[in-house]
């Protein structure tokens, strides 16, 4: 593997650190018992899928200032696209996203695939590291199967 499609380490370990939160939403999710007695240290929100869902909307907007900050390396027209294009994660986080239901896990869900869809394209026109796409595909993986656990009823 060449050095400029190698995922920074840096850039990994964060990544994975930032997984964190989704794995401990599914894992309270999975564990009642672990949730309730979470909740007896931590605010409710910090348990199930609560916090995978708060979470997941901060991370769809911190997205989009990464897509912005991409961007940044484009001109004329397609600077005016990826701007544009860019704000698309986190208004769909605040107009699709409203509280901790089913429909709004999905909803944050189908957010997360439009974001790998927009990172494709970003990596495309050449605006985001070689090694983006890699990083991010393994990300999303598990952020949707962490979404995915409360929806198994």
């Amino acid at each position: 593997m060449t050095d400029d499609t190698r995922i920074p380490r840096s850039a990994l370990l964060l990544g994975l650190a930032g997984l964190l939160p989704f794995l401990w939403s599914a894992t309270t999710h999975l564990f009642p018992d672990l949730a309730a007695t979470a909740a007896q240290v931590v605010s409710p929100m910090f348990v199930g899928a609560v916090v995978g869902i708060t979470y997941g909307t901060v991370i769809l907007s911190f997205m989009s200032g990464v897509l912005w900050g991409f961007a940044t390396r484009a001109e004329g027209r397609e600077a005016a696209v990826a701007y544009t294009l860019s704000v698309i994660p986190a208004l769909w986080a605040f107009f699709m996203v409203n509280d901790a239901s089913d429909i709004s896990a999905i909803f944050l869900a189908a957010g997360f695939v439009g974001l790998l869809l927009l990172d494709a394209v970003f990596q495309a026109w050449g605006l985001a590291p070689r090694w983006w796409l890699r990083l991010r595909v393994m990300l999303t993986v598990v952020v949707l199967a962490c979404l995915a656990i409360p929806l198994q009823a």
